[in-house]
């Protein structure tokens, strides 16, 4: 009886935990990878500390210089503002670099509810089965058959967008494709032997989610899940754009590049500033994501 208890065991925590950590080392040695991780981190903490220590507030308006251009380009630049002035001198690097800190947490923080909620239902509908499932999956198919960017128009077109009321709105539009994935993930891992045995030995099935099958589902799809953070950015900038993402006179990256459409052959550097540190942003996520999914898709092959 021991030896069958033994066989049939779920693997230990060390186990469990080594699938996420050999995901990170393989990334990790990934120069793409170590790349998109150094710049990613130079932005963030600029944009957290430049503006909290610099003199110059992104939103103080000073006519008297607008339209500076940045340092060494043109006539009037000025070491005070080296990416030059918008059109109400505003300072274009510290909305810039304000900008970027919205941007950020709102792509962070959408990610992690849509992860979080998407990944706990799927694993719910995949493991327990019957009416859970029929009820999570139906919803989840009515949900991926609204267009997110129509959804979020339509919410936040109807009522004030705040950040939290952006990030939940986007936060509902993605959901459901974690549910999918952590939903199929949890078909396969509740037919694997370890589950079965603890089936035998009594334990229920809301403790083998949460104890065992929930550590194995869970990192792979996390760590993907970075990629995902590049794309809340960029819906967040097309709210921004249209007018419906953070109202001014907080600067958000949309609503720069927007406003400065009527400068484009004048003052260009006001929609270029703005557009050069979403896309240097974008990039370090995307080579990040793409090292992890690298690292994951290695992993799992060795082990079959």
């Amino acid at each position: 009886m021991t030896d069958i208890t033994a066989a049939l065991a779920p693997p230990p925590a060390a186990a469990q935990g080594s699938v996420a950590r050999r995901i990170w080392a393989t990334a990790w040695r990934s120069p793409a990878f170590q790349a998109g991780f150094w710049i990613l981190l130079v932005l963030v903490l600029a944009s957290l500390i430049v503006p909290a220590l610099s003199p110059v507030d992104a939103t103080k308006m000073a006519i008297k210089e607008k339209f500076l251009p940045p340092l060494f380009l043109g006539e009037g630049w000025s070491w005070a503002h080296p990416l030059g002035t918008d059109q109400l001198g505003r300072d274009m690097l510290m909305r810039c670099l304000v900008g970027l800190r919205y941007s950020m947490m709102i792509g962070v923080l959408t990610v992690v509810i849509m992860f979080v909620v998407g990944c706990g239902l799927g694993l719910l509908a995949g493991f327990k089965g019957g009416w859970w499932d029929v009820i999570i999956m139906r919803i989840t198919d009515a949900q991926l058959s609204i267009p997110m960017i129509i959804l979020a128009i339509t919410i936040l077109g109807i009522s004030k967008p705040t950040v939290p009321t952006i990030i939940l709105v986007l936060a509902l539009s993605g959901w459901p494709l974690y549910a999918r994935v952590a939903r199929s993930a949890a078909v396969t891992e509740s037919g694997k032997e370890y589950v079965r045995g603890l089936r035998v030995l009594g334990a229920g099935d809301w403790r083998i989610l949460l104890l065992f099958a929930a550590p194995n589902i869970l990192p792979p799809i996390a760590f993907v899940a970075v990629l995902d953070i590049a794309r809340m950015m960029i819906f967040e900038a097309i709210l921004g754009f249209l007018g419906l993402g953070i109202q001014p006179p907080t600067p958000s990256f949309g609503s720069i590049i927007a406003d400065s459409r009527k400068y484009l052959i004048n003052a260009w550097w006001i929609g270029t500033s703005p557009g050069l540190f979403l896309a240097v942003a974008l990039t370090a996520i995307n080579l990040m994501g793409a090292a992890f999914e690298t690292a994951r898709n290695t992993i799992h092959g060795s082990a079959r």
